[in-house]
C-alpha cells in the first residue's frame, strides 16, 4: 500500500516505533502519466466525499497568449521537451513544465494534468 504518512526513520537513521497501523486518510496513489491521444478521464473519490478528475490522455490544451491575454483551445501535436524526464519526450508524456508543440507554436505546461484534469499552457513564442 502506498501511504503519505510519516517517515519510518529519523534524520540520524534510527527507526521510529509504530504506535498504530496505517489509516485510510494516509493512503496515496500511483502516478498516472498523461499521454497524447483520444480524451480519457477518470474520476477518483477523495477525502471528505469530494471528487478529483484525473486525465489519462488528451489531444487538446488550453493555451494563453500573453500578447492578447486570451485563452485558446488548441490541438497538441507532440512533446518537445520535458525537464522531469528526458524519456517522457519519446513517449509523449505531459507533465508540469513540459514543452509542447501546438498549432499556435510551442508552449510550456503550467498545470498538473494528472491532478487538475486539464492541460493549461503558456505560449513561449
Amino acid at each position: 500500500m502506498i501511504t503519505q504518512g510519516k517517515s519510518k526513520r529519523t534524520k540520524t537513521g534510527a527507526i521510529y516505533r509504530k504506535h498504530r497501523k496505517k489509516k485510510k486518510h494516509q493512503m496515496g496513489r500511483e502516478k498516472l502519466y498523461v499521454r497524447i491521444g483520444e480524451e480519457k478521464k477518470k474520476v477518483i473519490k477523495t477525502r471528505g466525499g469530494n471528487k478529483k478528475i484525473r486525465i489519462l490522455s488528451t489531444k487538446k490544451a488550453n493555451v494563453i497568449d500573453k500578447k492578447t491575454n486570451k485563452y485558446i483551445t488548441v490541438e497538441i501535436k507532440s512533446v518537445v521537451g520535458n525537464p522531469a524526464d528526458s524519456h517522457f519526450v519519446r513517449r509523449n508524456i505531459i507533465t508540469k513544465g513540459a514543452i509542447i508543440e501546438t498549432e499556435k507554436g510551442r508552449a510550456v505546461v503550467t498545470s498538473r494534468p494528472s491532478q487538475h484534469g486539464t492541460v493549461n499552457a503558456v505560449l513561449i513564442e
